[in-house]
C-alpha cells in the first residue's frame, strides 16, 4: 500500500486506487483489467469471501490448497481484506477506503449499499472526485432493480438462446458467462471516460452498467435486425444470416471454418479448391446471391472439401488469404496462440504461489500490463489495509 512496495505499479493507471466492492465476474473481471494497467485494487470481500472461491471443481492446488480457477481467472493483482459489513468498526473501514478511492466498483443488489452509507451519493459527499461504477443485471429503475440478474438469465430474457443452437433444436447458451464479460468490459470503458473528464473538473460521477443493456448493444447485427428492419432472428445452428460461406464445412477428416465475407474472398476460395465457375454461376456471383442460394452451394464446396483433410484445406485456403480454422478445443486454442506468438499465458507470483493466468488482451508500445501479485486468498492482506486504513482516520 506504499509507493516502495515490490508490488507497485509503473502502468498506465498507476497512482488510481480502487475500491472493489464487487463478486462473482463482472464487476472483478473490469477491476482486474484496471489493477492489470496499474491500478492500486483492494478487494473487500465478506466473511465468506468471493462466491467464485467455491465455484470448484476445476481447482488448482496453491501452497497446498485446491483453490478455484473461475476465481484465480478474475482476481490476479489485487489485495484482499474481509469486512464485515454489519460490524460498526469494519463498516468504518470501509468506508474510509471509500472515501480515499479514485474508483469504487459495486455488483450489490441496486442500492444494497445505502443502508451501509456507501451508495453513491453517500460516498461522493465526502469524495466528490470518487467515479463511481454500479454494475447489476437488469439496472437502477423500480422494475429491473427488482431482478436477480445472473448471466444465464440474461442470456435467455435478451433473446440471445433463441439464436443459439440447432434450428431443429432447444436454444442453447454460450459456453462462457458471455454478458458478464460484456458488462464488465463496459464498465472499465466508463469509469475510464468519468476519469478522464475528471482531470478537467475535478469531479467524479455514478458509472451505471447492467448486463441487459449490455446483451442489447452485444447483439449488435440481431436487435438491429430488429428495431431497423423489423426483422426477427431465429436460430440458424452455425450459419450466418447475411453471408455465405461463413459457417463450417467438412472436409475428410472434421470440420473447417470457412468465411469468405466477401467476392475477393470467394473467387480465391474457388481458385484454391479448384472450382473458379463458380465466381461465374450467376447464383454465387454476389454475396447476396451465395446467401439465397447457400443450399445450392454448398453441396458444390463440400464435394471438393471432402477430397482433402481439415488441416491440409486449412493451410492452403489460409495461404490464399482467405479466412478460416479449424473447431479446436480449449487446449489447442492456447496453443494455437502460442504458436502465431501471442505468449497467451502469464505466470504470476513466485514459487508455491505461483499461478498461471490468460495475458491481459491490450498490448502498449510503451507502459503496458503488469503482472504484480497473484489472486490473494481471504483477507491476506488484511492486516496491511486495516492498519492503513485506521492510520489516515482522524
Amino acid at each position: 500500500m506504499t509507493e516502495d512496495s515490490p508490488a507497485s505499479a509503473r502502468g498506465p493507471l498507476s497512482g488510481l486506487l480502487v475500491a472493489d466492492f464487487s463478486r462473482i465476474l463482472a464487476g472483478p473481471y473490469s477491476t482486474m483489467l484496471l489493477a492489470d494497467l496499474g491500478a492500486e485494487v483492494v478487494k473487500v470481500e465478506g466473511p465468506g469471501g468471493d462466491d467464485t472461491r467455491t465455484w470448484q471443481p476445476p481447482v488448482r492446488e496453491v501452497e497446498g490448497q485446491g483453490v478455484s480457477t473461475y476465481y484465480l481467472g478474475v482476481n490476479r493483482n489485487k489485495r484482499s481484506v474481509a469486512l464485515d459489513l454489519k460490524d460498526p468498526g469494519d463498516l468504518a473501514l470501509a468506508q474510509e477506503l471509500a472515501r480515499r478511492a479514485d474508483v469504487l466498483v459495486e455488483n450489490f443488489k441496486p442500492g444494497g449499499l445505502g443502508r451501509f452509507g456507501l451508495d453513491y451519493d453517500t460516498v461522493a459527499a465526502t469524495n466528490p472526485g470518487v467515479v463511481y461504477a454500479s454494475i447489476s443485471g437488469f439496472g437502477s429503475s423500480p422494475e429491473g432493480a427488482k431482478l436477480p440478474g445472473y448471466d444465464l438469465i440474461v442470456q435467455a430474457i435478451s433473446g440471445f438462446m433463441s439464436l443459439t443452437g440447432d434450428p431443429e433444436g432447444e436454444p442453447y447458451r454460450a459456453g462462457v458467462a458471455l454478458f458478464d464479460v460484456m458488462a464488465g468490459l463496459h464498465a472499465t470503458i466508463g469509469v475510464l471516460a468519468a476519469l478522464n473528464l475528471r482531470r478537467d473538473t475535478g469531479r467524479g460521477q455514478h458509472v451505471e452498467v447492467n448486463l441487459l443493456a449490455s446483451a442489447m448493444s452485444g447483439l449488435v447485427n440481431q436487435t438491429s435486425a430488429y428495431v431497423a428492419g423489423d426483422v426477427v432472428p431465429f436460430r440458424m445452428g452455425n450459419s450466418h444470416p447475411s453471408l455465405f460461406p461463413y459457417e463450417p464445412l467438412p472436409c475428410a477428416d472434421g470440420e473447417l471454418i470457412i468465411t469468405a465475407g466477401n467476392d475477393g474472398q470467394f473467387r480465391k476460395l474457388c481458385e484454391v479448391l479448384g472450382v473458379p465457375e463458380l465466381t461465374e454461376d450467376p447464383r454465387f456471383r454476389r454475396n447476396e446471391d451465395r446467401t439465397a442460394n447457400r443450399d445450392e452451394l454448398r453441396p458444390l464446396l463440400v464435394e471438393r472439401l471432402r477430397t482433402r483433410t481439415k488441416m491440409e484445406w486449412f493451410r492452403e485456403i489460409i495461404g490464399a488469404g482467405v479466412p478460416c480454422g479449424p473447431i479446436n478445443t480449449i487446449d489447442q486454442g492456447v496453443a494455437f496462440a502460442e504458436e502465431v506468438g501471442l505468449d497467451p499465458v502469464v505466470t504470476v507470483g513466485e514459487g508455491a504461489a505461483a499461478v498461471p493466468s490468460i495475458r491481459n488482451p491490450i498490448r502498449f508500445s510503451d507502459t503496458g500490463a503488469e503482472y504484480r501479485l497473484p489472486p490473494p486468498a481471504l483477507d491476506e492482506h488484511g492486516a496491511e489495509i486495516r492498519k492503513w486504513l485506521e492510520e489516515g482516520r482522524g
